[in-house]
């Protein structure tokens, strides 16, 4: 698989990678020995980007992932991004070196390591990005040899391009799909030129874009796109990528139409989402989860689509003008 340099950072990535939110919590239960089969089916299959978070499972993806790369001697060939932030209260002052030490360590142990390769920080309220204090106490930690490099995840393009005005960011983590273009026209060129990496999450809109849903389809409780769908817990964006429902269902029978009219002979709606994604100028590497190992391997395997072209693009951006554009578009 195509393997794509992360922004300033000296670090790979394979253009497809893989999201680990699902190994920790929120998209129901995952034992351990499909966790590890996940990992293990993305690896097999070209991957060797990983990102996960101090929060996923209060920890237990950044363990998973550890000793899977222990047990399978893959240390130094696998990028592993983790982020921090979101374990203390969602204020501005938290956002301060002290803080950044301890959630580091707590990463690090959990990692398996004594430097962890790229820290993003979690989503912060949005005055971080614009905080140089922030980017002082991050430039530290980097001095110190406890992170190789910095990014920032973000929910809105205006926080994006804040954050790549600033020298020591690495990489920016941006929801992009088809059902979410702003960041793709606004952030990508900008991104691009600043030499900063972009790692696109939730590219299939929380899975409306793999065509497998139909309006009955529900979900386990404990699962965010049964408790999250107004944004009760965190932002609505990273549901469905804020589209509604049954609007997403629709647009995604679209996408499928699309996808069976224009990509190559046996390339799912899922693998076609994620491979437009990659193919977009700008992009550095696509993150989507997997529950099990054949979603792992089948996502993997949008890494080797071959280029989709514009008149697929075009039809991209016509569902999303008709369908989604006016609900989406403004808020993020």
């Amino acid at each position: 698989m195509e393997q794509r340099r992360l922004g300033r950072s000296p670090k790979l990535a394979s253009v497809v990678g893989l999201g680990t939110w699902q190994l920790g919590a929120d998209w129901g239960d995952v034992s351990e020995a499909d966790a590890f089969a996940v990992l293990a089916a993305a690896v097999e299959n070209g991957v060797t980007f990983f990102d996960t978070a101090d929060v996923y499972g209060d920890g237990r993806s950044e363990q998973l992932i550890s000793r899977f790369l222990d047990s399978n001697d893959l240390r130094g060939r696998i990028t592993v991004a983790t982020k921090m932030g979101r374990r203390q209260d969602q204020v501005p002052e938290n956002y301060k070196l002290a803080n950044f030490r301890q959630w580091i360590d707590r990463s690090r142990a959990n990692l398996g390591v004594d430097q962890l390769d790229l820290v993003q920080l979690h989503c912060p309220p949005t005055p971080v990005y614009s905080t140089p204090a922030v980017y002082d106490a991050l430039d530290t930690l980097v001095d110190e040899g406890a992170i190789a490099n910095y990014g920032v995840s973000v929910e809105t393009t205006a926080e994006a391009l804040e954050a790549i005005k600033h020298p020591g960011v690495a990489t920016v983590q941006l929801i992009a799909n088809a059902f979410r273009l702003k960041p793709i026209d606004e952030v990508l060129p900008v991104a691009a030129a600043a030499g900063v990496g972009v790692i696109a999450r939730v590219p299939l809109a929380s899975g409306l874009l793999s065509g497998r849903y139909t309006a009955d389809t529900t979900f386990a409780a404990n699962d965010h796109r049964t408790y999250n769908r107004a944004g009760e817990a965190f932002d609505v964006g990273e549901t469905f990528s804020g589209v509604e429902f049954a609007t997403g269902i629709a647009a995604a029978g679209e996408f499928t139409s699309l996808v069976n009219e224009l990509a190559p002979r046996g390339t799912s709606p899922a693998q076609a989402a994620i491979a437009w994604l990659w193919q977009q100028p700008g992009i550095t590497t696509v993150i989507p989860g997997a529950r099990n190992a054949e979603q792992s391997r089948n996502n993997a395997q949008a890494g080797f689509v071959p280029e989709l072209g514009d008149q697929f693009t075009a039809g991209v951006r016509d569902i999303y003008d008709r369908l989604i554009r006016s609900s989406v578009h403004g808020r993020w």
